[in-house]
């Protein structure tokens, strides 16, 4: 069984309002790439991928005329893909939504949100923490709610799935340096705050006994930026978990906590205009419980630079660049 996390940059900028791929010499959301040129490279990445799930960051918007699911669903067939149904959760308001595709031979899932429980409400409700230690609970939401979905195997393994896409909002507008720092941190205070809520969630599905997977883009890691001192902890560690009991396991999350300086993996490329140069980060995770440990997993970060198999394949390598600036990641289980 293959399961795979993707996020796909401005994804929804390929579809037409009916839910149609647009094939065709247009800009796409992607710098300097054309909507047929992205379309037939995540066409090509998809099918090389061969997942029997897809969690998909960033999916195409739902509106009154369309639906995620229906073009995802076509984009599948169009593809020529096995994971060729997709089931969603609760929608946003950003363009950009969280979906699942998968192979109806090889597994089901459905949408299961947790209903609220003590303090834990569902995803998209209300969480209140004091953030700023002001002895003042504050209101934190998700813009994108994390999609729950129980899932169970051709082979009868039954599992819990979480796939998230937290994100700070830059602090777009702002020109004094000043300000600038006090939104980033107050953006990445609310941050870490969606992450102890998600945490919180992951505690009560564990605590319950549930095989579980919680994967996705969660815009953080060891380092990636100056304010995460002042925290302590990075979301990453947060999600992760500090209970040995409890804790869930990536290996690539955890060779970059182990270190600081040196070589490290990495799932996304952007463009840093005012340095002219690339910046990688990991920002794309696959942690799972424990229960998935004693089965071998193998995980895989399709990197066109960093996988060899991905180097050496010149057409993967040039697909992989044009659909997004993220790339997969994989983990392949015996279940």
């Amino acid at each position: 069984m293959r399961i795979a996390t993707y996020n796909v940059e401005w994804f929804n900028a390929l579809f037409d309002p009916e839910g149609r791929v647009r094939h065709d010499d247009g800009w796409s959301g992607r710098y300097n790439v054309r909507r047929g040129a992205q379309a037939a490279a995540l066409a090509e990445v998809f099918r090389t991928l061969d997942a029997d799930g897809i969690f998909i960051v960033e999916a195409p918007d739902a509106t009154p005329r369309r639906s995620t699911a229906l073009a995802l669903e076509t984009f599948a067939a169009e593809a020529r893909l096995r994971a060729r149904e997709c089931v969603t959760g609760f929608l946003n308001e950003t363009q950009q939504e969280l979906a699942f595709l998968y192979d109806p031979d090889r597994l089901q899932a459905i949408h299961a949100p947790r209903d609220g429980v003590g303090e834990v409400p569902r995803f998209d409700g209300v969480y209140l923490i004091d953030l700023d230690i002001d002895a003042t609970r504050d209101q934190v939401v998700f813009s994108k709610p994390p999609l729950e979905l129980s899932v169970e195997t051709a082979k009868g393994f039954a599992f819990q799935m979480i796939g998230a896409h937290l994100k700070s909002k830059a602090p777009h507008g702002l020109t004094d340096p000043d300000q600038i720092m006090q939104r980033a941190i107050a953006n990445r205070r609310k941050q870490l705050a969606q992450a102890v809520w998600l945490r919180a969630r992951i505690d009560q599905h564990l605590n319950a006994g549930a095989p579980l997977i919680v994967l996705g883009d969660l815009n953080d890691g060891p380092g990636l930026d100056e304010y995460e001192s002042l925290f302590g902890r990075s979301s990453v560690e947060i999600v992760l978990g500090a209970d040995e009991n409890l804790q869930l396991f990536d290996p690539h999350a955890r060779l970059a906590l182990s270190r600081r300086l040196g070589a490290m993996p990495t799932s996304a490329r952007f463009w840093v205009e005012p340095e002219r140069r690339f910046l990688q980060a990991l920002l794309d995770y696959i942690m799972v419980s424990r229960e998935f440990l004693a089965r071998e997993p193998v995980w895989r970060i399709w990197h066109p630079f960093d996988d060899p198999e991905c180097w050496e394949n010149t057409s993967l390598s040039r697909a992989l660049l044009t659909a997004s600036d993220h790339f997969p990641v994989t983990i392949d289980i015996d279940i």
